[in-house]
Protein backbone atom coordinates (compact mmCIF):
# COMPACT_ATOMS: atom_id res chain seq x y z
CA UNK A 1 0.00 0.00 0.00
CA UNK A 2 1.71 3.82 -1.43
CA UNK A 3 1.83 6.28 1.36
CA UNK A 4 -1.59 7.93 0.16
CA UNK A 5 -3.39 4.82 0.47
CA UNK A 6 -2.76 4.85 4.01
CA UNK A 7 -4.64 7.41 4.76
CA UNK A 8 -7.94 6.44 2.90
CA UNK A 9 -11.22 6.13 4.71
CA UNK A 10 -11.30 2.46 6.36
CA UNK A 11 -15.12 2.98 6.14
CA UNK A 12 -16.60 0.95 3.01
CA UNK A 13 -18.30 4.10 0.99
CA UNK A 14 -16.88 6.46 2.98
CA UNK A 15 -16.07 9.72 0.86
CA UNK A 16 -14.05 13.09 1.25
CA UNK A 17 -17.07 15.10 1.00
CA UNK A 18 -19.19 12.89 3.96
CA UNK A 19 -15.98 13.40 6.30
CA UNK A 20 -16.04 16.78 6.29
CA UNK A 21 -19.38 17.39 6.59
CA UNK A 22 -18.94 15.01 9.40
CA UNK A 23 -16.67 17.56 11.11
CA UNK A 24 -18.57 20.45 10.44
CA UNK A 25 -21.74 18.57 11.64
CA UNK A 26 -19.93 17.47 15.35
CA UNK A 27 -18.37 21.32 15.89
CA UNK A 28 -21.89 22.92 15.42
CA UNK A 29 -23.75 19.86 17.77
CA UNK A 30 -21.37 19.75 20.43
CA UNK A 31 -21.58 23.86 20.92
CA UNK A 32 -25.07 23.98 20.93
CA UNK A 33 -25.05 20.68 23.00
CA UNK A 34 -22.85 22.06 25.21
CA UNK A 35 -24.71 25.17 25.36
CA UNK A 36 -28.30 23.68 26.20
CA UNK A 37 -26.92 21.57 29.10
CA UNK A 38 -25.15 24.26 30.57
CA UNK A 39 -28.51 26.77 30.15
CA UNK A 40 -30.05 23.61 32.51
CA UNK A 41 -27.14 22.61 34.55
CA UNK A 42 -26.22 26.08 35.37
CA UNK A 43 -22.64 27.42 34.71
CA UNK A 44 -21.62 27.99 38.13
CA UNK A 45 -23.27 24.23 39.30
CA UNK A 46 -20.55 21.27 40.26
CA UNK A 47 -22.53 18.81 37.83
CA UNK A 48 -21.17 18.41 34.48
CA UNK A 49 -22.86 20.16 31.17
CA UNK A 50 -21.44 17.72 28.86
CA UNK A 51 -20.54 14.36 29.54
CA UNK A 52 -17.07 12.83 27.72
CA UNK A 53 -18.96 10.08 26.01
CA UNK A 54 -20.97 12.47 24.24
CA UNK A 55 -18.20 12.97 21.84
CA UNK A 56 -17.60 9.39 20.70
CA UNK A 57 -21.54 9.54 20.72
CA UNK A 58 -21.33 12.32 18.00
CA UNK A 59 -18.57 10.70 15.87
CA UNK A 60 -21.01 7.55 15.46
CA UNK A 61 -24.41 9.78 14.60
CA UNK A 62 -22.28 12.39 12.47
CA UNK A 63 -19.29 10.23 10.68
CA UNK A 64 -21.62 6.56 9.92
CA UNK A 65 -25.13 7.59 10.61
CA UNK A 66 -26.42 4.31 9.04
CA UNK A 67 -24.93 2.23 11.49
CA UNK A 68 -26.90 -0.02 14.13
CA UNK A 69 -24.98 1.47 16.72
CA UNK A 70 -25.60 5.30 15.71
CA UNK A 71 -29.99 4.98 16.18
CA UNK A 72 -31.78 7.06 18.21
CA UNK A 73 -32.18 4.53 20.88
CA UNK A 74 -28.53 3.47 21.35
CA UNK A 75 -27.58 6.58 21.65
CA UNK A 76 -30.08 7.32 24.15
CA UNK A 77 -30.75 4.47 25.34
CA UNK A 78 -27.14 2.80 25.70
CA UNK A 79 -26.03 6.02 27.28
CA UNK A 80 -28.96 6.81 30.33
CA UNK A 81 -28.77 2.78 30.88
CA UNK A 82 -25.26 2.35 31.08
CA UNK A 83 -24.95 5.08 33.28
CA UNK A 84 -27.81 3.76 35.33
CA UNK A 85 -25.66 0.28 35.74
CA UNK A 86 -22.47 2.22 36.97
CA UNK A 87 -24.14 4.11 39.65
CA UNK A 88 -25.36 0.89 40.80
CA UNK A 89 -21.99 -0.63 40.77
CA UNK A 90 -20.55 2.17 42.47
CA UNK A 91 -23.24 1.96 45.18
CA UNK A 92 -22.41 -1.74 45.89
CA UNK A 93 -18.90 -1.73 45.05
CA UNK A 94 -16.12 -0.06 46.93
CA UNK A 95 -13.40 -1.10 45.46
CA UNK A 96 -12.72 0.98 42.32
CA UNK A 97 -10.92 -1.40 39.90
CA UNK A 98 -13.51 -4.07 40.03
CA UNK A 99 -16.10 -1.56 39.73
CA UNK A 100 -14.66 0.03 37.07
CA UNK A 101 -15.08 -3.48 35.31
CA UNK A 102 -18.02 -4.38 36.49
CA UNK A 103 -19.82 -1.33 35.45
CA UNK A 104 -18.42 -1.50 31.79
CA UNK A 105 -19.36 -5.32 31.33
CA UNK A 106 -22.69 -4.48 33.27
CA UNK A 107 -23.59 -1.76 30.46
CA UNK A 108 -22.51 -4.13 27.81
CA UNK A 109 -25.35 -7.28 29.25
CA UNK A 110 -27.84 -4.53 29.54
CA UNK A 111 -27.44 -2.44 26.18
CA UNK A 112 -26.97 -6.15 24.48
CA UNK A 113 -30.74 -7.31 26.44
CA UNK A 114 -32.33 -3.94 25.18
CA UNK A 115 -31.30 -3.97 22.21
CA UNK A 116 -29.30 -0.47 22.29
CA UNK A 117 -25.63 -1.11 21.89
CA UNK A 118 -23.54 1.76 21.93
CA UNK A 119 -19.69 1.65 22.80
CA UNK A 120 -20.07 5.25 23.78
CA UNK A 121 -22.49 3.93 26.98
CA UNK A 122 -19.31 2.14 28.23
CA UNK A 123 -17.44 5.03 28.21
CA UNK A 124 -20.37 6.52 30.32
CA UNK A 125 -20.78 3.72 32.61
CA UNK A 126 -16.56 3.89 33.49
CA UNK A 127 -17.40 7.97 34.03
CA UNK A 128 -19.93 6.97 36.74
CA UNK A 129 -17.60 4.95 38.88
CA UNK A 130 -14.48 7.26 38.19
CA UNK A 131 -16.23 10.84 38.11
CA UNK A 132 -15.85 11.25 41.63
CA UNK A 133 -18.21 12.54 44.38
CA UNK A 134 -20.10 14.87 42.32
CA UNK A 135 -21.16 12.29 39.99
CA UNK A 136 -21.83 9.85 43.28
CA UNK A 137 -23.34 12.71 44.95
CA UNK A 138 -25.83 13.79 41.99
CA UNK A 139 -27.19 9.83 42.06
CA UNK A 140 -29.69 8.76 39.66
CA UNK A 141 -30.51 12.42 38.45
CA UNK A 142 -26.65 12.02 36.59
CA UNK A 143 -28.16 9.49 34.09
CA UNK A 144 -30.81 12.10 33.05
CA UNK A 145 -29.03 15.76 33.49
CA UNK A 146 -26.70 15.44 32.06
CA UNK A 147 -26.11 12.27 30.00
CA UNK A 148 -29.76 12.11 28.60
CA UNK A 149 -30.16 15.73 28.10
CA UNK A 150 -27.09 15.94 26.06
CA UNK A 151 -28.03 12.48 24.28
CA UNK A 152 -31.35 13.70 23.10
CA UNK A 153 -30.35 17.15 22.06
CA UNK A 154 -27.15 15.24 19.85
CA UNK A 155 -29.74 12.80 18.49
CA UNK A 156 -31.84 15.96 17.36
CA UNK A 157 -29.05 17.70 15.81
CA UNK A 158 -28.34 14.41 14.08
CA UNK A 159 -31.60 14.20 12.53
CA UNK A 160 -31.80 18.20 11.77
CA UNK A 161 -28.60 17.87 10.08
CA UNK A 162 -28.76 14.86 8.25
CA UNK A 163 -32.00 16.32 6.47
CA UNK A 164 -29.12 18.14 4.60
CA UNK A 165 -26.34 15.93 3.72
CA UNK A 166 -28.33 13.25 1.41
CA UNK A 167 -28.69 10.65 4.83
CA UNK A 168 -31.28 9.13 6.35
CA UNK A 169 -31.22 9.90 9.99
CA UNK A 170 -32.67 7.70 11.78
CA UNK A 171 -31.15 5.30 9.26
CA UNK A 172 -34.49 3.64 7.48
CA UNK A 173 -34.05 -0.17 6.25
CA UNK A 174 -36.53 -1.76 3.86
CA UNK A 175 -37.50 -4.61 6.15
CA UNK A 176 -39.23 -6.76 2.88
CA UNK A 177 -37.29 -6.15 -0.57
CA UNK A 178 -39.80 -7.02 -3.57
CA UNK A 179 -35.91 -7.04 -5.38
CA UNK A 180 -35.09 -10.23 -3.27
CA UNK A 181 -37.14 -12.54 -5.07
CA UNK A 182 -35.21 -11.96 -8.22
CA UNK A 183 -31.73 -12.30 -6.34
CA UNK A 184 -29.69 -15.36 -6.84
CA UNK A 185 -29.82 -15.38 -2.64
CA UNK A 186 -32.46 -15.18 0.29
CA UNK A 187 -32.24 -13.75 3.96
CA UNK A 188 -31.59 -17.12 5.29
CA UNK A 189 -28.44 -17.33 2.67
CA UNK A 190 -27.40 -14.20 4.54
CA UNK A 191 -28.19 -15.25 7.82
CA UNK A 192 -25.98 -18.92 7.14
CA UNK A 193 -23.04 -16.98 5.67
CA UNK A 194 -22.74 -14.60 8.60
CA UNK A 195 -23.68 -17.74 11.15
CA UNK A 196 -20.03 -19.25 8.97
CA UNK A 197 -18.23 -16.39 9.32
CA UNK A 198 -18.62 -15.97 13.18
CA UNK A 199 -18.23 -12.02 12.88
CA UNK A 200 -20.29 -9.06 14.04
CA UNK A 201 -20.31 -6.67 11.22
CA UNK A 202 -21.69 -3.16 11.80
CA UNK A 203 -24.24 -2.92 9.50
CA UNK A 204 -27.99 -4.43 9.52
CA UNK A 205 -28.57 -8.28 7.67
CA UNK A 206 -31.09 -5.83 5.57
CA UNK A 207 -28.87 -3.71 4.27
CA UNK A 208 -26.41 -6.05 3.79
CA UNK A 209 -28.69 -7.88 1.54
CA UNK A 210 -29.22 -4.60 -0.25
CA UNK A 211 -26.12 -4.20 -0.79
CA UNK A 212 -24.98 -7.18 -1.99
CA UNK A 213 -28.10 -7.13 -4.49
CA UNK A 214 -26.39 -3.97 -5.78
CA UNK A 215 -23.22 -5.60 -5.79
CA UNK A 216 -24.97 -8.72 -8.42
CA UNK A 217 -26.39 -5.67 -10.32
CA UNK A 218 -23.45 -3.51 -10.67
CA UNK A 219 -21.20 -7.28 -11.60
CA UNK A 220 -23.91 -7.55 -14.45
CA UNK A 221 -22.89 -3.76 -15.58
CA UNK A 222 -19.82 -4.68 -15.79
CA UNK A 223 -19.51 -7.54 -17.44
CA UNK A 224 -22.30 -6.66 -19.83
CA UNK A 225 -22.13 -2.53 -19.96
CA UNK A 226 -24.28 -2.18 -23.14
CA UNK A 227 -26.79 -1.48 -23.99
CA UNK A 228 -27.41 1.81 -22.92
CA UNK A 229 -30.68 2.70 -21.46
CA UNK A 230 -30.97 4.78 -24.62
CA UNK A 231 -30.82 1.56 -26.49
CA UNK A 232 -33.60 -0.14 -25.08
CA UNK A 233 -36.10 2.72 -24.69
CA UNK A 234 -39.40 3.21 -25.77
CA UNK A 235 -39.18 6.97 -27.95
CA UNK A 236 -42.80 7.09 -29.02
CA UNK A 237 -44.25 7.93 -25.18
CA UNK A 238 -47.90 8.62 -24.64
CA UNK A 239 -47.60 11.64 -22.36
CA UNK A 240 -49.79 13.95 -20.26
CA UNK A 241 -49.32 17.45 -18.88
CA UNK A 242 -49.78 19.05 -15.97
CA UNK A 243 -52.94 20.85 -16.84
CA UNK A 244 -54.82 17.27 -18.19
CA UNK A 245 -57.90 16.22 -16.33
CA UNK A 246 -57.38 12.96 -14.64
CA UNK A 247 -60.02 11.48 -16.88
CA UNK A 248 -58.38 11.99 -19.72
CA UNK A 249 -55.01 10.32 -18.03
CA UNK A 250 -57.12 7.59 -17.30
CA UNK A 251 -58.45 7.29 -20.96
CA UNK A 252 -54.57 7.13 -22.25
CA UNK A 253 -53.61 4.41 -19.83
CA UNK A 254 -56.09 1.91 -20.90
CA UNK A 255 -56.37 3.07 -25.01
CA UNK A 256 -52.19 2.42 -24.99
CA UNK A 257 -52.55 -0.23 -22.72
CA UNK A 258 -49.34 1.03 -20.25
CA UNK A 259 -48.62 1.32 -16.72
CA UNK A 260 -47.22 5.10 -16.81
CA UNK A 261 -47.42 7.83 -18.02
CA UNK A 262 -44.83 10.82 -18.00
CA UNK A 263 -46.01 14.08 -16.99
CA UNK A 264 -44.68 17.07 -18.48
CA UNK A 265 -44.77 20.71 -17.84
CA UNK A 266 -45.37 23.87 -20.57
CA UNK A 267 -41.53 23.73 -21.10
CA UNK A 268 -41.63 19.71 -21.77
CA UNK A 269 -39.49 18.99 -18.92
CA UNK A 270 -40.98 15.97 -16.78
CA UNK A 271 -42.22 16.50 -13.23
CA UNK A 272 -43.56 13.53 -12.75
CA UNK A 273 -45.36 10.31 -13.48
CA UNK A 274 -49.11 9.31 -13.23
CA UNK A 275 -50.63 5.81 -13.12
CA UNK A 276 -53.91 4.33 -12.17
CA UNK A 277 -52.56 4.52 -8.53
CA UNK A 278 -52.36 8.21 -8.58
CA UNK A 279 -55.38 9.04 -10.16
CA UNK A 280 -58.16 7.25 -7.64
CA UNK A 281 -56.79 10.34 -5.69
CA UNK A 282 -59.01 13.30 -5.90
CA UNK A 283 -57.67 16.11 -7.94
CA UNK A 284 -58.49 18.80 -10.88
CA UNK A 285 -55.66 17.81 -13.05
CA UNK A 286 -52.77 15.28 -13.45
CA UNK A 287 -49.81 17.76 -11.96
CA UNK A 288 -52.11 17.17 -8.60
CA UNK A 289 -51.75 13.37 -8.47
CA UNK A 290 -47.98 13.16 -10.07
CA UNK A 291 -45.52 11.03 -7.98
CA UNK A 292 -41.92 12.10 -8.75
CA UNK A 293 -40.52 10.33 -11.57
CA UNK A 294 -37.66 7.63 -11.78
CA UNK A 295 -35.24 9.73 -14.44
CA UNK A 296 -32.18 8.43 -15.80
CA UNK A 297 -30.05 9.87 -18.51
CA UNK A 298 -29.38 7.57 -22.14
CA UNK A 299 -26.06 6.86 -21.56
CA UNK A 300 -26.62 5.27 -18.57
CA UNK A 301 -26.18 1.18 -18.66
CA UNK A 302 -29.77 -0.32 -18.84
CA UNK A 303 -28.66 -3.14 -16.59
CA UNK A 304 -28.14 -0.45 -13.70
CA UNK A 305 -31.66 0.50 -13.83
CA UNK A 306 -33.20 -3.38 -12.35
CA UNK A 307 -33.25 -2.91 -8.81
CA UNK A 308 -35.12 0.93 -9.17
CA UNK A 309 -37.47 -1.30 -12.03
CA UNK A 310 -37.75 -4.29 -9.17
CA UNK A 311 -38.48 -3.07 -5.93
CA UNK A 312 -42.12 -2.48 -6.39
CA UNK A 313 -42.47 0.87 -6.61
CA UNK A 314 -41.62 2.07 -10.09
CA UNK A 315 -42.81 0.51 -13.09
CA UNK A 316 -41.05 2.83 -15.28
CA UNK A 317 -38.00 4.82 -15.62
CA UNK A 318 -38.21 8.52 -17.27
CA UNK A 319 -35.17 8.75 -19.82
CA UNK A 320 -34.80 12.68 -19.92
CA UNK A 321 -31.80 14.87 -21.48
CA UNK A 322 -29.63 17.06 -19.49
CA UNK A 323 -32.41 19.92 -19.16
CA UNK A 324 -34.82 17.50 -17.38
CA UNK A 325 -37.24 17.14 -21.23
CA UNK A 326 -38.69 13.84 -21.85
CA UNK A 327 -36.36 11.25 -24.99
CA UNK A 328 -38.15 7.85 -23.95
CA UNK A 329 -39.20 5.72 -21.37
CA UNK A 330 -37.72 2.24 -20.23
CA UNK A 331 -40.14 -0.21 -18.88
CA UNK A 332 -40.03 -3.33 -16.74
CA UNK A 333 -40.62 -5.43 -19.98
CA UNK A 334 -37.63 -3.32 -22.15
CA UNK A 335 -35.30 -4.18 -19.23
CA UNK A 336 -36.26 -7.96 -19.06
CA UNK A 337 -35.20 -7.76 -23.15
CA UNK A 338 -32.35 -5.91 -22.56
CA UNK A 339 -31.08 -8.50 -19.19
CA UNK A 340 -31.58 -11.53 -21.68
CA UNK A 341 -29.81 -10.13 -24.56
CA UNK A 342 -26.68 -9.83 -22.33
CA UNK A 343 -26.85 -12.82 -20.22
CA UNK A 344 -27.25 -14.77 -23.62
CA UNK A 345 -24.07 -12.98 -25.79
CA UNK A 346 -20.49 -13.83 -25.34
CA UNK A 347 -18.08 -11.32 -22.84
Amino acid sequence: MGRAGRFRPILAGATLRDRVLACGGVLAALCVTALLGATVVGHTAALPYLVAPIGASAVLVFAVPASPLAQPWPVVGGNVLSTLVGLGVLALVGDPFLASGLAVAGAIAVMSLLRCLHPPGGAAALTTVIGGSVIAGAGPLFAFVPVGLNSVVLVALGWLFHRFTGHAYPHRTRRTDPAERHSRFRAEDVDRALDQVGEAFDISREDLGLLLREVETQALVRRHGEPTAGDVMSREVVRVEVHDTPDTARALLLAHDVRTLPVLAADGTVVGTVGLRELVRPGVCVGELASPPLTARADQPALALSRALTDGRAHAAVIVDAAGRLRGMVTQTDLIVALCRALTDPV
